[in-house]
């Protein structure tokens, strides 16, 4: 059975765990080998640790991390929604998604945004993201990578 819930700072290595894997396996052929490693170097105490202080969740089967998501309230984005290569495929990306909606209505938010990742932006738009400009996501350490902004709005 899947379960989503909220993560705590003891969370963090398994949160960019699943990151470094979901982005190296999910991203090829839509980012070079050279940026996906350089977006996937570091630690999770690089600063990755400090998003556990948001809606920070982890999807679980059987109490094991299998997938990530995070709302920030303040910016009304969704991100960091990553699963686990061996679980792709099964929908839990979509049911950590629905989630984050979820509370995003329940929060009061009337709309959510998100940069999506360039292989992601078919994800989302049948998902009922609107968006299809290419921009330029730049990173807290600084590297920049092509996406697709991307907002949603909320039915209260």
């Amino acid at each position: 059975m899947f379960e989503i819930r909220r993560a705590t700072p003891s969370d963090a290595q398994t949160a960019f765990d699943i990151r470094l894997q979901a982005i190296r396996h999910q991203c090829i052929g839509a980012y070079t080998t050279e940026q996906m490693l350089a977006w996937t170097a570091g630690a999770a105490s690089d600063g990755y640790n400090d998003l556990m202080e948001k809606h920070f969740y982890l999807g679980c089967i059987q109490d094991e991390p299998v997938a990530t998501g995070m709302l920030d309230l303040e910016a009304g984005e969704i991100g960091a929604i990553f699963v686990l290569p061996r679980f792709m495929q099964r929908g839990l990306g979509l049911k950590v998604l629905n989630h984050l909606e979820c509370l995003a209505r329940d929060l009061g938010l009337k709309a959510v945004t998100l940069d999506a990742t360039l292989n992601a932006a078919d994800f989302y738009r049948r998902c009922g993201f609107v968006g299809d400009a290419p921009a330029i996501y730049h990173s807290p350490s600084g590297l920049q990578l092509a996406c697709v902004p991307m907002v949603k709005r909320l039915l209260l």
